[in-house]
């Protein structure tokens, strides 16, 4: 009896603590439509945060190359790619990395904090984080 009851503790507590967390998968929703538009996955690699582009909705789009991007990235399939680059933690928000829009192909200054178990706030910006875009990534169930 005690070992089901360690054994069940140990998953709540596992359970909790990843919900806690920035890293896992998550929804993108369109901002006109509300619906999802693609899943990101976000996963830590040397101690910094990156994110990938691991699942495109719209069958149209699945096959998508960023054409608008420029560098090694530039007419690379957008479903794979690397979207999010070399944030570090800095109290309670991983900062110091940057974004890429695909849509657009601009790059951006960029910090992430989880705001709720299941929200992640994404706030792209150019110089200053007062100018710029925040977007809402909703954890995948």
């Amino acid at each position: 009896m005690k070992r089901v009851a360690l054994t069940f503790l140990f998953f709540a507590i596992a359970i909790t603590m990843s919900a806690q967390s920035i890293f896992g998968k998550w929804e993108n929703k369109d901002e006109e439509t509300g619906k999802v538009d693609s899943v990101i996955e976000v996963f830590e690699k040397d101690g910094k945060a990156y994110a990938k582009i691991v699942e495109i909705t719209d069958e149209a789009r699945k096959d998508a190359v960023c054409d608008l991007c420029s560098g090694k990235n530039k007419n690379q399939p957008i479903l794979g790619m690397t979207i999010l680059t070399g944030l570090k933690k800095d109290g309670d928000e991983w900062s110091g990395g940057k974004i890429l829009d695909p849509k657009n192909g601009k790059t951006y200054k960029c910090y992430i904090q989880l705001v709720e178990s299941d929200k992640l706030k994404i706030r792209g910006y150019i110089g200053f984080a007062l100018i710029g875009r925040t977007a809402y990534w909703y954890r995948q169930k």
